[in-house]
């Protein structure tokens, strides 16, 4: 489902025309519906990876500009190729665990990472090698309202879900009846469950490791007589 299709679902549904529902204001709805799914769900398209170098002496690195959410950091030596992961801290705990960080003598094998503010992240110790950065992150989602002729991972998969949650923020814009209000919040949220256990449940198993998905049936006593 492209946006072009996607507005005119929502002014079929409301029975409202464009004079109402604007190409402008169905827009800013859209945007509202999908930063309300990005934030309840983190789907398999939003994962990506960033790759970079730190600085010798620089316990600073800057985050991309996409990235919602950290989901690891690790590091490769590049002397030794040897691979590990940072584990994540708060910063107030990097205060005390090295807490002179522009010492260079004291450099060492970074340990820990830690949230600075929104566009940095920082590590502990202070880097002593150049070590190549691969960071794992949820990032900003696409959004359909590019173009009318644009798509996305929500839009082609689970119409379903961003089509309540849109008739949800539309009724609020008009205002609708409360019946109505929740009958399209209830579809919404029973679409969220569902694409959550995809995404985040079924998705995350297979059937070597984990078995086949089984549902238990409640058999009847046979009667003996």
């Amino acid at each position: 489902m492209d946006l072009s299709t996607l507005r005119t679902n929502i002014r079929n549904y409301s029975e409202t025309d464009s004079n109402v529902l604007t190409d402008t204001v169905l827009n800013v709805i859209i945007k509202n519906v999908e930063n309300r799914i990005f934030r309840s769900v983190d789907s398999d398209d939003t994962k990506f990876y960033a790759t970079s170098d730190l600085t010798i002496g620089n316990r600073f690195v800057t985050i991309p500009n996409d990235a919602r959410i950290i989901r690891y950091v690790q590091l490769t030596n590049p002397t030794t190729s040897d691979q590990f992961f940072l584990e994540q801290v708060d910063a107030s705990f990097l205060a005390e665990y090295f807490p002179d960080p522009d010492n260079t003598d004291d450099n060492a094998t970074p340990k820990y990472y830690a949230h600075w503010d929104s566009d940095n992240w920082v590590v502990a110790p202070t880097p002593d090698v150049a070590y190549a950065v691969t960071l794992a992150y949820i990032k900003q989602p696409d959004t359909i309202t590019t173009s009318n002729s644009s798509t996305t991972y929500i839009s082609n998969n689970f119409q379903d879900l961003l089509i309540n949650g849109c008739m949800v923020e539309t009724l609020k814009y008009l205002k609708g009846p409360d019946n109505m209000l929740q009958l399209y919040e209830s579809a919404y949220q029973e679409g969220l469950q569902t694409f959550a256990a995809e995404q985040q449940g079924r998705r995350r198993r297979d059937e070597y490791t984990s078995g086949v998905v089984r549902i238990d049936i409640q058999s009847p006593q046979p009667k003996i007589k």
